[in-house]
């Protein structure tokens, strides 16, 4: 008899594979233009209600400290429900959560409504990152999981584009209603087009697993299984303790902090960007096109991290990538005095800050087995967003204390040093 989840592995991918990547790829966009939506509104907010900078890194962070928490829980969700329901449900999170932000009237209640959306970007993260895994085959799964994570600067280009031009004809709260509208696009087309992961099925073996993993197969274009493959009796069970269990606690922990690390980094430049560039007196629209020309290097960055990917184990090129990530934001705060000068160090610094993030993403899906590959991706991001909240929040708690932009990117930089280093020492699942 043989095993359905190596066919699956062996044959090339049919259509309905294919479209359902490209969805989540989509949907990681959607990611990316949400939770950087409160970045390009920031300027408008400061100055609407006279905001200051340390406030305004808490209000930045609201919705990672969100989506730090759902990572955590929703991943863990997803390996006992299913990949598919979870990520409905995160859509539906996500698109009250924007319209509300158009409503918001203060600072304590934009930054609940950012808390409450980021639970559902969050989940979606660790969802996709599971979802195309095991929807990609053996040779096309980096590849696949990173051109997914590449969606993320899309959305950001995409959106920032829209953004700006919000601005001009608007003020930030149209930002939100954009994204509102957007996302709820996104329901319907998830319903119609996104199936249940055979590899959850096959693992979790809900009543009717064998006909419902047929049908899917069917429209995958493969054929059909005349039975379900034997129980790994040594497979993990779905469970936050099974992730620091003997086996799987050093590369849970190793994986984490290396995230942690790096995108406190990333998300310095991605949140800090529009506020610095209107403190040297351009104006909000040309903030945002500066964020804009970062996520463009971010995208470049990760497409050619996923055709290396093809060819080189993604460990070594998440390490390189890290490392030049270090220098490279180091160089963003040497203040350039032109915004040509600061879009382009800000396109080469999230070249490298991104491709390592996408790297990151298959490096977590490849260490996971299937049982635990949701929650183990929702552990990581999610503490791992912890980074991401601290970042901006460090950030400007040292511009608070006149810290030099010079001095607080070499602070904010060292973040990716660190998770390269931890990511010498993790030893690879087979």
């Amino acid at each position: 008899m043989t095993d359905i989840r190596r066919q699956l592995d062996e044959a090339p991918m049919g259509r309905l594979q294919i479209t359902a990547i490209a969805l989540c790829v989509l949907l990681n966009a959607l990611d990316g233009f949400d939770v950087l939506a409160i970045s390009f509104a920031s300027p408008g907010i400061a100055k609407e209600w006279g905001v200051d900078r340390a406030a305004l890194g808490f209000v930045l962070s609201m919705e990672l400290i969100g989506m730090a928490v759902g990572s955590v829980l929703l991943g863990n969700i997803a390996d006992r429900i299913g990949r598919r329901p979870t990520i409905i449900g995160c859509l539906v999170v996500m698109a009250g959560g924007m319209g509300a932000a158009t409503i918001a009237w203060d600072v304590t209640s934009l930054s609940l409504i950012r808390l409450i959306t980021g639970l559902g970007i969050g989940g979606m993260l660790a969802c996709t990152n599971a979802m195309v895994a095991e929807l990609a085959n053996a040779r096309a799964r980096s590849l696949a999981v990173t051109i997914m994570a590449a969606g993320y600067p899309v959305g950001a280009i995409l959106g920032g584009s829209v953004a700006s031009y919000l601005l001009i004809a608007g003020d930030w709260r149209d930002i939100f209603l954009f994204g509102g509208i957007v996302t709820a696009l996104f329901l319907p087309l998830s319903l119609w087009l996104l199936p249940e992961s055979i590899g959850f099925l096959v693992q979790k073996r809900p009543q009717g697993a064998l006909s419902k993993i047929n049908r899917l197969l069917g429209r995958m274009g493969h054929a059909p299984a005349t039975a379900l493959p034997p129980l790994d009796a040594a497979a993990p069970k779905p469970s936050f303790a099974a992730l620091f269990a003997p086996g799987l606690a050093r590369t849970t922990i190793l994986l984490t902090l290396a995230y942690f690390c790096h995108i406190m980094t990333f998300y310095f430049i991605l949140k800090w960007v529009p506020k610095i560039v209107v403190d040297m007196g351009y104006l909000p629209s040309s903030a945002g096109s500066v964020l804009v020309w970062a996520n463009v290097g971010g995208l470049v960055g990760a497409l050619l991290l996923s055709v290396l990917s093809w060819r080189i184990a993604v460990r070594p090129l998440v390490i390189i990538t890290m490392v030049a990530s270090t220098i490279m934001v180091t160089l963003f705060g040497q203040e350039q005095t032109t915004l040509s000068g600061l879009s382009l160090i800000a396109a080469s610094a999230g070249f490298f800050t991104n491709a390592a993030v996408v790297g990151l993403y298959a490096l977590i899906a490849q260490s996971f087995p299937t049982a635990v590959r949701a929650g183990g991706t929702g552990i990581v991001i999610g503490v791992g967003r912890g980074g991401a909240a601290l970042g901006p929040i460090l950030a400007g708690f040292l511009f608070s204390l006149d810290f030099t932009l010079p001095l607080v990117a070499i602070v904010m930089a060292s973040g990716s040093l660190l998770g390269a280093g931890l990511l010498l020492a993790l030893r690879q699942r087979r």
